[in-house]
Order: structure tokens, then sequence, then C-alpha cells
């Protein structure tokens, strides 16, 4: 595990988070199954097949050797998760994890739990997607859809939004945004709702028109949004909710559909959005093939 050792080996373990090692890009010839993530101060290991003991034995101790030879300086809190399917299994390696997990992104503070599950409260690859909203929210009026713990309205008010609206079916994901925007001293300018987006057009277009909107949904989850059915539902419905020149990041992390699936959905659907660009990931995520990694494409409003 030559090139996962070696990253850990040159990775800058700032007060931050991110990902240190992204096998899953394909560009390591036999690590395609290994992923290292910096969730300070604990690194999660992930393998997305199964290990056998001496292969982890042999893993973990090579993770502990570079970390003594660079980073002793920190103690060393490794957790391992193995995926398979909907099949996880994580177990504390060696050292800790805070009960009360904060990190840092982009001068935000996020709660996560990397000991629960396959989602850890801040999904690491969209880093620059916030990062845009941050730096382009000011005096606007914002539309999270699919908001999750509302990482993108924690940075749209840093960023000086005049309002978030915030909607996901998953109320207990908006009780930690709710927890995100106070750990940020952001008590006031968002809203929260738990509905179902599909039901709730009347509500969202009483507190439009809107200047951003960001959907975010997941790409395959039975209930709640599958891409390749309900995207074209969903771009039916935007670009009446935005505002005459309002822009729209739609987002998509399938690796079985590249950008054309989603451009053809929004030429089809919503021809008056205007194509401007597609937002890069973090330069850890390159993939051998950029259709398969996270896309992130930015539209404006092109009202005829």
């Amino acid at each position: 595990m030559a090139a996962l050792i070696d990253a850990l080996s040159q990775a800058h373990l700032v007060r931050g988070s991110s990902r240190i090692f992204h096998g899953r890009g394909g560009l390591h010839l036999g690590e395609e199954h290994l992923c290292l993530d910096w969730f300070n101060p604990a690194l999660l290991l992930t393998s997305f097949k199964v290990l056998s003991e001496t292969e982890q034995a042999s893993l973990f101790e090579s993770i502990n050797v570079a970390w003594n030879q660079f980073h002793s300086d920190k103690p060393l809190n490794l957790v391992f998760q193995y995926r398979s399917g909907g099949q996880t299994q994580t177990q504390v390696v060696q050292g800790d994890v805070p009960d009360e997990h904060v990190i840092i992104e982009n001068d935000a503070r996020f709660l996560v739990h990397i000991l629960r599950g396959q989602n850890h409260g801040l999904f690491l690859d969209m880093a620059n997607g916030r990062r845009w909203v941050k730096a382009h929210a000011q005096d606007k009026n914002v539309l999270n859809l699919f908001s999750y713990t509302c990482g993108f309205s924690v940075m749209a008010l840093q960023g000086g939004a005049s309002q978030v609206v915030n909607m996901d079916m998953s109320k207990g994901a908006l009780s930690i945004g709710k927890q995100n925007h106070l750990l940020n001293d952001l008590a006031h300018g968002a809203r929260f709702f738990g509905h179902d987006i599909f039901k709730s057009w009347g509500k969202l277009t009483k507190l439009g028109p809107y200047d951003l909107i960001i959907a975010d949904p997941p790409s395959n989850q039975k209930g709640s949004f599958v891409a390749t059915k309900d995207y074209q539902r969903l771009l039916k419905r935007l670009p009446s909710l935005l505002s005459e020149d309002g822009e729209v990041l739609l987002c998509l992390n399938a690796p079985e559909l590249s950008c054309d699936f989603l451009m053809q959905q929004v030429a089809e659907t919503a021809p008056q959005l205007l194509f401007i660009e597609r937002i890069d990931n973090p330069e850890v995520y390159k993939d051998i093939n950029e259709q398969k990694s996270l896309k992130v494409l930015r539209y404006r409003n092109n009202p005829k």
C-alpha cells in the first residue's frame, strides 16, 4: 500500500479536515479499494473490499510507522471502516474519537460522527462547492434542497446570505444542521423544513424567489430520490423558483452517470437554464475518469 503510505507521509494535517488518499479514483493500481481521510484529530481508513486479518494488521502497522515518523507531534487516533453494499463495519484501531467531534472547514465548524454508518455528517469531496457558495452568497436568498446537515447553509450565511431555506426529509440530519448553525454563532437567517421536497412546492414558492438554489440529492435512495427518474421532476420546478438572474448548483455523485446525463436532463426539461461551468473537485479527488467523480454544475436563469 505504498501510495497510501506515501500520501500520509506527505500530508499537512492542519486543523481542517480533508481526504488524504483517494484510491477510488483508480490512479493507484492495487489500492483502488482504499481511502484515507483526516477528520481532525482522527484518521479514518476505509476499505471497499474485505481485508484479511493479516492484511489489516500489515496496513495498520504501516500507518503507525509512517505516523510516528512524520506526525509524531500528534497522537494517532485510527478508525477503520469496511464497506460493501449496505454493509458497514467500523472499529477504533488505536486511540479514540471525541464524543462531540467537531471539525473545521474554511473557518466553519461542523459536527461529524465517523463511528456511525457511511455518512459522516459532512461530505469532504464537496468542499469546493461549499467554498464557492460562501464566496458568492452575499445578500442572496438561498434555497438548499436535500440539505442533509446544512453545510451549504452555514457557508452561505457566513458569506452574507440574507436568508437560507433548508429542506430535507431527514429530521435527524436537520437537527444536526441546526447544531452546526449554533456552532458557528448563526442563530438567525436559516429556516429548516423536514419535508418531502416533491410535496412542498407551495411552501418553497412563498419563501422565494431565490437568487441561488443548491440541489444536492442522493443518487439512488429508494423512497427519497433516484436520479434517473427524479432529477427531471426536480428540474421542471426549479426555474419557477428562481429570481430573474438567479443561479443553480446541480450536484450529482453517481459514478455511472456522467455530466452529459445531467446536462441532457436540463436541456430537455429546463432549457431556460444556461450552463456556466463545472466546479472543480478538490485535487485529491482526481479520477482516472472525471465523469465518474462528483459533478457540480453551475447554471444561470436565462428567461426569454
